[in-house]
């Protein structure tokens, strides 16, 4: 097992300064680093194992479509899928959303009926939904939030119906960090015979991921968020699902036969891969997995919430910063904050010249952030090799806005 206190130094990024101060990495919501192993994984295929895969009979081609098909195998293990068919490689958790969207809801979705997503949403999981209901004329509705952000369930059970088709839902909210009861949430949706998808982006590389516990329909991932590569997504469905759906995009090495004026498609998953992924990237990602797997998910999510404890007290301490959510919320992770008189912008900027890296902004949430009655906001979010003194160098940012603004503490 690797040990957390000090596994920084197996990231290179954290060997260089920013503004001449070391770098503080707090916007892991964002996208995360990568270990020296996936670096050198990429670096590794390029320079002894690069071809195409899946239709060459040469070695190369061979142990590349061993390393891609082995990640396959890996990530299903990871979330606990039945088989590793179950699990399709996409270009991002965007990606894999909009692909069950315009497959699965140009079969399913008709007139009328309707398709339910939380105020939590990441544009990536309302945006795909919006657009297929105005094409198919269905409606969309909108799980609100309670007083402390949390997930509404009474408002929820009352919007499911039996014109309920399917129910979209975060595994955990990217500006707020609060995180559904997703059990709870699906076994409420399939009572009433409707599909769920959870997009799990901000949750698979903190806490375990089980999805044949969870029961969802359909799980959305991305490997950056997890110390994997860019430019890699995972679709998570059950067999039978995916298998009654049509291709997504269509051409090379997604069919078995093509004639003149028709084609054979391939089985589950490749059906859903055409022409040639990122299989660098994607051979990769298995070296960010078997990283997680030696520091161990439950030492990671419990590492979240210490500092994200840490960080709250020290928010909260000053009046002049709104924390806006509580310590008792489900909340980890990812905390976020206004500064009375100060633009987000203006955070994120005066933390930089320290070398804190936050995000600020709307987060790709704009809806969450009206409900919210804010512009934007600034955030921190945590990971595996942050540390204490990574939020003490936080509050030291903090500080120098309280002075430039000349704000009382």
């Amino acid at each position: 097992m690797k040990r957390l206190d000090d596994i920084k130094k197996e990231f290179p990024i954290f060997e260089r300064t920013i503004n001449g101060k070391p770098l503080v990495y707090l916007d892991n919501a964002s996208t995360t680093q990568k270990p020296r192993g996936v670096i050198s994984a990429l670096s590794d295929f390029y320079s002894l194992h690069n071809a195409n895969i899946h239709r060459g009979i040469h070695a190369l081609s061979e142990e590349a479509t061993e390393r891609y098909e082995q990640t396959r195998k890996t990530v299903a293990r990871f979330i606990n899928a039945e088989v590793p068919e179950e699990i399709v490689f996409t270009r991002n958790c965007t990606e894999s959303i909009n692909l069950v969207a315009r497959t699965w809801g140009e079969m399913h979705i008709g007139r009328g009926d309707e398709i339910i997503v939380s105020a939590l949403e990441h544009h990536a999981n309302l945006v795909p939904w919006q657009v297929l209901c105005m094409q198919k004329k269905a409606k969309l509705l909108v799980i609100p939030l309670t007083s402390e952000h949390e997930l509404d369930m009474a408002a929820y059970e009352k919007l499911l119906s039996k014109k309920t088709r399917m129910v979209c839902v975060t595994a955990q909210s990217n500006v707020l960090g609060v995180c559904p009861d997703l059990k709870d949430l699906i076994k409420k949706a399939h009572a009433r015979k409707a599909l769920v998808l959870v997009d799990g982006a901000q949750s698979v590389g903190h806490r375990r991921t089980n999805v044949q516990a969870l029961d969802c329909d359909f799980f959305a991932f991305s490997a950056h968020k997890m110390l994997g590569p860019t430019g890699v997504g995972v679709l998570f469905g059950k067999y039978e699902l995916l298998e009654d759906m049509p291709p997504f995009l269509v051409g090379g090495d997604m069919v078995t036969t093509v004639e003149q004026y028709r084609s054979f498609y391939r089985e589950v998953p490749w059906r859903f891969e055409a022409g040639t992924p990122n299989i660098a990237d994607v051979a990769a990602f298995r070296s960010a997995i078997e990283f997680l797997d030696e520091v161990g998910l439950d030492s990671i999510e419990a590492h979240d919430r210490e500092l994200w404890q840490a960080a709250f007290t020290m928010l909260a301490a000053n009046p002049r910063v709104r924390v806006l959510v509580s310590d008792a919320c489900s909340a980890t992770s990812v905390l976020p904050f206004v500064i009375e008189g100060v633009h987000p912008h203006d955070i994120a900027t005066i933390f930089d010249s320290e070398g804190v890296a936050i995000r600020s902004g709307l987060h790709c949430a704009e809806p969450l952030h009206r409900r919210l009655c804010v512009p934007a906001t600034a955030r921190m979010s945590f990971y595996l090799y942050n540390t204490f003194q990574d939020i003490e160098m936080a509050e030291k940012a903090l500080k120098k806005i309280f002075k430039i603004f000349s704000l009382t503490p």
